[in-house]
């Protein structure tokens, strides 16, 4: 039986959203979800000021649109909701939106522009990508492959909650085609605004630039947090 509770891993997905994981009041129904911006210190080469900026920007809105779309919904009426068309329905879709793409632009600008990036064999990523892989290098060709597949999206590998393994998976836009049940541990954007300032249509040298700079610092501390919700699915 695990010693890891599901308070725990309410925690570790608390502290993965940057939200307050020692609250233990319920969030009332009324009371909207409401982000804040994050600093981020992109120090590569590899993507050029303009575009740097621009990306913050683009970041900056999708959170400023969760708040607004968040508040919305608490006025919301609810019993107009329907299938085919609702104000209820736009405004979920939006939320789910909206706050996927700030998520995922946090996760990726957090594990990117490490100028020292460097991975050691016998660590826990390493060591995890391999088993479930067979290579990390196979990891790497198949994280590649996902993220020149995208339709304007992301590649994320993550952990599986159901699989209970590590997989890779395309997610298009920022909501779809994804899978559920993952928690993502390293995530990078293949939107075209991401590189087309800087590599025109060359995705694939982008990407390759990219992975150069893993943090794997940053990474590590995601698998930890994965490794805790892998003890307490097997428990």
């Amino acid at each position: 039986m695990s010693d890891i509770k599901n308070s725990e891993i309410a925690n570790i997905i608390k502290e993965s959203l940057g939200l307050d994981s020692q609250s233990s009041s319920p969030r009332a129904l009324d009371e909207s979800y409401v982000a804040q911006p994050k600093p981020f210190d992109l120090n590569t080469e590899f993507l050029s000021q303009k575009n740097k900026l621009a990306h913050k920007e683009l970041y900056d809105n999708y959170v400023s649109t969760f708040n607004k779309v968040s508040a919305e919904l608490d006025a919301v009426d609810k019993e107009s909701a329907n299938l085919n068309h609702s104000t209820f329905r736009s405004l979920k879709v939006d939320e789910a939106y909206n706050l996927n793409a700030l998520w995922l632009h946090e996760l990726y600008f957090a594990n990117i522009s490490d100028l020292r990036s460097e991975i050691a064999m016998d660590s826990i990523p390493y060591m995890r990508l391999e088993r479930d892989f067979g290579s990390f290098d196979a990891w790497q060709k198949d994280f590649i492959a996902c993220a020149l597949s995208a339709r304007n999206g992301w590649v994320v590998t993550g952990y599986h909650m159901y699989l209970q393994r590590y997989v890779n998976t395309v997610v298009d836009l920022h909501s779809l085609n994804h899978m559920f049940g993952i928690f993502p541990v390293v995530v990078m954007d293949v939107w075209e605004h991401a590189y087309y300032r800087d590599y025109l249509k060359d995705r694939k040298t982008y990407v390759f630039a990219m992975m150069k700079e893993l943090s794997w610092s940053v990474i590590a501390n995601r698998f930890a947090k994965a490794e805790k919700i892998n003890a307490a699915m097997r428990g």
